[in-house]
């Protein structure tokens, strides 16, 4: 990996190489323009705009489930990173792993969570109009952000990229002509702080520019015995440069550079029910088994390896807006990278790999380290008409290409509990020997192998290499549009043609001089040399119809498709035999019944949907080798249905309540059995991260004082139902060690305001219920994700602006 470069000369050269895209507001006209402008500062409900179907719209007036969440929102939540979106949004859950790249989004219960470099996620991440290839691209910090736009569904006919379950769309802050600045600073208990810098202005009548800067640091939360040190912290930083230049009123063009690195010694699997493999541990929890519940209070670990994960980001796109008449022409070029280094402990004792028994009755070791990068190009062409007369659309043209490269390494106990060190010597002999030696060699294995001083116990350390690449070549043209049957009724209607094609190369190496088989190490007698590609296209669409009950409701009806392209299950101990068979296409149909009301002082939003899903791509148990183990397969076939609710309601003058619920109902309907596996029916049983129930609610409230300051109060409860984090396994029930129980928050802040908001001081706290909960169950019938947010702790921000 890079070694990490400093903030100041990230921002040199931010500011010297700026570049990316155009706020999509550009579609409209300069008067819907000026209207999302005003709507920053006007506190009408009926001026909260959304850009999700690249136009500037009302929210009440886009026929499709959204919550949006402002950038003002995000700030007084002190919602820092992707991963309290969650929190945030109802119909949002999120898969904590053990680094970004397998975390991921699930919306509506419905995402991917694999191990696999060869497949796409469910849930699509738009930044600035740019689709990233990974959810953990995304899985950054928020620190320049105007909004978020969570689409719940398929929306192949409007973003560049097809998505089957969903899009998280992310708008960064326009620079300003007006010249201003900001530096904000937060710090928390067990030494956190965050600290961001924003100076935007008019370089000349025609052109304006911003930089941010950012920076954040965390001790951790979680004592490492073994050590004596705090893990489970972060070591971040990142800038933003932006550059929009407008000659003329139909002319625009904006360029945005980033850069992002972060350093995180995160995220120890916590041992949340007795493993057994340490006991006499000071970490060891106090539940022996599943039956005494998950240890919700343990905040130990004892790892001799230490879990980290290192990130590297960069990004460059432009985005060139040109009206023309009644029509708005539209070209966004991008390239993104992503460089991710994980460091893995894997048996999650101190203890292992010392004993010279042989596994399994003592403690084995199990280390990784994998490095993977990331290149990915875009480009984008669209038409869109610019909201006159009863016919309006809008069209593109869309290629992306994405290639990855990966090696990962294991380092691991030697393995001989059905006599593999027999076969590895059978192998070591045949490539090293002939004549007399070769048949004196495999007539006596135990006296070759003491004439070699080869033995295969727990700390007989042997390792292997995996080598993986791949490529997505994704193209395709779409167009979305309405037209006015009437004054207060209009027909919807998409299509989009998809054409993908996915190939990979897998190559695995013994690193041991013998080729024995180690604890998850396969040996040389199974290295692989394998590749594949597969290609697929598929058409898809959306059909409804919007009637405008009056002034401020609405109702409409969608019937829509989703498509996510096929793959591979690409990982470190790849089997040719059975990971080497392509993944299909996930498809899903989705109907869609919404309500919406706006007025100057209440927003709501009621959508009833349900969808099925056809050859759902997710890690599927497969016992077939003897050993189970989970696989990304076509799982089979699953629906989601349920009711969603948004609400904002500017109670009174000083008042206003934000909240959201979803019910869903994430069920398997069709379970395919792997081969020559025995199973029996999974249908009716939940999809995993999907919980029945989950809401917030957000009181904001201003109070102006006598006293030359302002006080602002915050506080938001949220409640997450209990949830299953893995598929049922091939008996048809669930392990209970992965059902995660229900939780509920409270955060609040106040801040107090002076000199007109140019100087606030806020003090937050966050889990003020002390509620403990996980977020994952990560394996082994005792690993667990255990959030930094599941303690109660306070901080205080300081943030100055002119």
């Amino acid at each position: 990996m890079n070694t990490k470069r400093s903030i100041i000369s990230k921002a040199v050269t931010l500011a010297m190489t700026s570049g990316l895209l155009l706020h999509a507001n550009a579609y409209a006209q300069d008067a819907e323009t000026e209207q999302a402008e005003t709507a920053k500062d006007d506190k009408s409900f009926e001026q909260i705009v959304v850009t999700s179907q690249k136009r500037v719209q009302s929210i009440s007036d886009v026929p499709v489930a959204v919550s949006v969440l402002r950038g003002d929102q995000i700030e007084s939540a002190f919602a820092n990173n992707v991963e309290n979106l969650q929190a945030l949004v109802p119909s949002v859950s999120f898969r904590k792993g053990t680094t970004t790249r397998n975390s991921a989004l699930t919306v509506r219960g419905i995402g991917t969570i694999s191990f696999s470099i060869a497949a796409e996620p469910s849930v699509a991440t738009v930044v600035d109009g740019v689709v990233l290839g990974r959810s953990g691209q995304a899985f950054a910090d928020l620190y320049d952000v105007d909004r978020i736009e969570v689409l719940r569904g398929p929306q192949g006919t409007l973003f560049g990229k097809n998505a089957s379950a969903g899009v998280v769309n992310i708008t960064t802050k326009d620079p300003s002509q007006e010249l201003t600045g900001s530096l904000s600073t937060e710090f928390y208990q067990d030494n956190e702080y965050r600290l961001k810098g924003t100076v935007s202005g008019g370089l000349t009548d025609d052109l304006s520019a911003s930089l941010t800067v950012f920076q954040g640091k965390f001790d951790g939360y979680i004592d490492n015995v073994y050590n004596n040190e705090t893990v489970n912290g972060y070591d971040r930083e990142g800038a933003r440069a932006v550059v929009l230049y407008e000659p003329t009123n139909d002319l625009k063009v904006k360029f945005i550079s980033e850069f992002y690195s972060a350093d995180d010694d995160c995220c120890a699997d916590l041992e949340g029910v007795s493993s057994g493999r340490n006991p006499d541990s000071e970490a060891a929890p106090s539940s022996a088994t599943i039956a005494d519940g998950i240890d919700l209070e343990q905040r130990q670990i004892d790892h001799d390896f230490e879990s980290r994960t290192i990130d590297d980001h960069s990004a460059f796109s432009v985005q060139v807006d040109k009206t023309v008449g009644d029509y708005t022409f539209t070209s966004i070029t991008a390239q993104r990278s992503w460089e991710n280094t994980e460091f893995r402990e894997g048996d999650f004792t101190s203890i292992a790999g010392d004993s010279d028994q042989p596994v399994f009755g003592v403690p084995f070791q199990l280390h990784d380290v994998g490095e993977q990068e990331w290149s990915q190009f875009s480009q984008e062409f669209r038409v869109a008409s610019n909201l006159t007369g009863p016919f309006n659309f809008l069209a593109g043209m869309f290629y992306w290409n994405m290639d990855s490269e990966r090696n990962f390494t294991r380092d691991a106990s030697c393995q001989n509990n059905a006599g593999q060190l027999d076969d590895a010597l059978t192998f070591y002999a045949q490539n090293n020997l002939s004549g007399d030696d070769l048949t004196n060699a495999l007539s006596d294995l135990d006296a070759y192998a003491d004439s070699l001083g080869v033995s295969c116990n727990a700390n007989d350390i042997v390792s292997a290499t995996a080598f993986m690449s791949t490529e997505f070549n994704n193209w395709a043209v779409y167009g979305d549009g309405t037209y006015d049957l009437s004054d207060d009724m209009r027909l919807i209607f998409g299509l989009r043609y998809t054409d993908d094609e996915v190939s990979y190369k897998h190559r695995r190496i013994s690193n041991d001089e013998y080729g024995r088989r180690g604890v998850g190490v396969r040996p040389a007698t199974e290295n692989t040399d394998a590749e594949g590609v597969v290609d697929e296209t598929n058409l898809s669409g959306r059909v409804g119809i919007q009637y405008d009950l009056d002034q401020n409701q609405m109702v409409y009806a969608t019937y829509s498709q989703g498509y996510k392209g096929p793959g591979f299950n690409v990982y470190y101990n790849f089997n040719p035999d059975n990971d080497g068979r392509p993944i299909g296409a996930e498809e899903s149909d989705a109907f869609e019944i919404g309500y919406k009301y706006a007025s100057r002082d209440l927003l709501l939003n009621v959508a009833l949907f349900s969808t099925d899903i056809e050859g759902f791509q997710a890690n599927n148990f497969d016992c077939s080798d003897g050993a189970c183990i989970t696989r990304l397969t076509n799982a089979g076939d699953v629906t989601t249905q349920g009711i969603e609710l948004d609400m904002m309601w500017n109670a009174t003058d000083n008042l206003t309540l934000i909240g959201g619920a979803a019910y869903t109902k994430a069920e398997i309907d069709e379970f395919n059995c792997p081969e020559e596996a025995t199973c029996t029916d999974r249908s009716g049983l939940d999809v995993p991260f999907s919980p029945d129930m989950k809401y917030s609610l957000t009181a904001e409230y201003f109070m102006e004082t006598e006293h030359g300051f302002d006080v602002y109060y915050n506080a938001s409860y949220i409640y997450t139902d209990e949830q299953y984090s893995d598929l049922p396994g091939n008996t048809g029930e669930f392990n209970p060690h992965s059902l995660l129980p229900d939780y509920s928050m409270l955060n609040a802040s106040v801040s107090f305001s002076f000199k007109d908001d140019a100087f606030r001081v806020s003090l937050i706290a966050k889990n003020l219920l002390d509620e403990s909960y996980a977020t994952t169950y990560s394996g082994d019938n005792f690993r667990y994700q255990i959030p930094r947010d599941a303690d109660r702790y306070y901080g205080v921000a300081f943030k100055a602006q002119f």
